[in-house]
């Protein structure tokens, strides 16, 4: 009896597809800035629209698109966030009650806006009418031909991308604007503060219990230029004879007055520019801030400003040297 081998049957499995959602993501703003996506550091993107990269992820992708850049914090706060929620097609922006660091646009990709639907959002810093102060927890189902209710948008159409955009307008209205704290190095529960918080020529400037008030927030930018008293018109003022010892006040700001301009170097020492003092504390509370000489011979070895929140090199030993007028640290001589 002849022997048939047995006959195999090649089955063709269907190949399985994944939706996958494209973002553009485009960086407008004047200068670089970081990307972040859900809490990783994606790199950093150019300035005025040569930073651009794209991430595909699937249909479903829920999760943030921002950027740290202007006083934001990686972990979201302090930012404006493009917001994806990609099981209902939705996306949103959300902003921090307390602080918009940089403005954000929403745009899907070749869909036309219909009915409602797949409408462009954009959250400049000075123009936001449509976002969620905090991320939404929960999102109601989609309903056939109707669109959510703002600050929340759909595309109903499956796999739709979109381009995000920091700076849509190309600028940072409030660049580095954020009230911060000055604390001494050595000694961050204490706070640059304006005695009883009277605002008014020649009050002097001390040290105190940081407690958050409006004495204690300044704002002050990287470089040479004023340091003004949050909200007001006053600034950290060096006098007209500014010498070792001399305490500070505040003043009226005036452009240009030489007391009032510092720079506020990498290294986060205070300096008033050109003249070669540095701020100085007193170790106890309540004492004024005097200023004091620098010998460019000698070591760092004393308490210096520091502002809150940033990088503290302050108080090591380090040679400091001349440079464009500036008192800088030697090896972060980024303004050079």
């Amino acid at each position: 009896m002849p022997y048939h081998l047995p006959i195999l049957t090649l089955l063709t499995l269907p190949l399985l597809s994944f939706a996958i959602r494209r973002y553009n993501i485009v960086n407008n703003c004047p200068l670089p800035i970081n990307l972040y996506i859900n809490g990783e550091n994606q790199g950093s993107l150019a300035a005025y629209g040569a930073g651009q990269t794209t991430r595909d992820f699937s249909d479903g992708w829920s999760g943030f698109i921002y950027s740290d850049f202007n006083q934001g914090n990686p972990d979201g706060a302090g930012t404006v966030r493009a917001g994806f929620y990609g099981t209902n097609n939705y996306y949103y922006i959300v902003t921090d009650q307390n602080w918009l660091n940089v403005g954000v646009g929403i745009q899907p990709i070749d869909r036309a806006p219909k009915g409602g639907f797949c409408l462009g959002v954009t959250c400049e810093v000075d123009n936001c009418p449509s976002s969620f102060t905090s991320p939404p927890t929960r999102f109601p189902p989609p309903q056939s031909g109707v669109p959510p209710a703002q600050p929340l948008y759909e595309c109903p159409q499956a796999s739709t991308g979109y381009t995000v955009t920091f700076c849509p307008a190309g600028t940072i209205p409030n660049y580095q604007t954020r009230p911060r704290s000055i604390s001494p190095v050595r000694s961050t529960s204490k706070c640059l503060d304006v005695r009883g918080g009277v605002l008014a020529n020649g009050t002097p400037v001390q040290i105190y219990d940081c407690n958050g008030t409006g004495a204690q927030k300044w704002v002050i930018k990287r470089g040479g230029q004023q340091i003004r008293l949050s909200g007001t018109s006053f600034c950290l003022d060096a006098g007209s004879n500014p010498a070792s010892g001399v305490a500070m006040k505040i003043w009226t700001c005036y452009d240009n007055l030489a007391a009032q301009q510092w720079t506020y170097t990498p290294d986060n020492l205070i300096i008033l520019t050109n003249k070669g003092w540095c701020t100085s504390f007193q170790s106890l509370m309540g004492y004024s801030v005097p200023m004091f000489g620098l010998d460019l011979s000698i070591p760092l070895s004393y308490p210096v400003l520091d502002i809150n929140g940033g990088p503290t090199f302050s108080g090591l030993s380090t040679t400091l040297v001349r440079c464009a007028g500036f008192m800088l640290m030697a090896m972060e001589c980024n303004f050079c």
